[in-house]
């Protein structure tokens, strides 16, 4: 069976993904769904309104407002007034979830090490440097 190029960016994401749930759940962590995982990843330390991080994320906005709150109940995040506007609101981490930051970097670096174990380490550099070519935006190809 053929399989597109998406459905295996798709498989090597929830490789990762997977890996990094079971790693962080052995440690203790606070369980997070994958939404919440992928808002964790696209979050700016000082903190980030939820209009961004739902155009990051490529979700609606209520999509990404219902990841930061389940996240802020579990006391990963909280929201601050932005300093650049009143009417603003910024989500960002608290200092759990600064403490679960650092240990889902650190399994990530990890799983990248594993990763090159089995495919070898030109592979997995020749894949980052694909992945992180500009792209440019999707074509039309109506």
């Amino acid at each position: 069976m053929h399989r597109s190029l998406s459905q295996l960016l798709g498989e090597g994401r929830r490789w990762f993904d997977d890996g990094l749930s079971a790693a962080m759940e052995a440690a203790g962590a606070t369980p997070v769904s994958p939404a919440q995982l992928q808002l964790f990843s696209v979050l700016d330390p000082e903190g980030t309104t939820v209009s961004e991080l739902a155009r990051r994320m490529g979700v609606t906005r209520q999509t990404a407002h219902q990841a930061a709150h389940g996240l802020i109940a579990a006391g990963l995040l909280e929201q601050v007034p932005d300093p650049g506007s009143a009417r603003r609101r910024l989500v960002r981490r608290t200092a759990e979830g600064e403490r679960a930051h650092r240990l889902a970097a650190s399994v990530l670096t990890r799983l990248e090490d594993r990763l090159a174990e089995r495919i070898g380490g030109e592979a997995v550099a020749a894949l980052r440097g694909a992945l992180e070519a500009g792209w440019g935006e999707p074509p039309s190809l109506g």
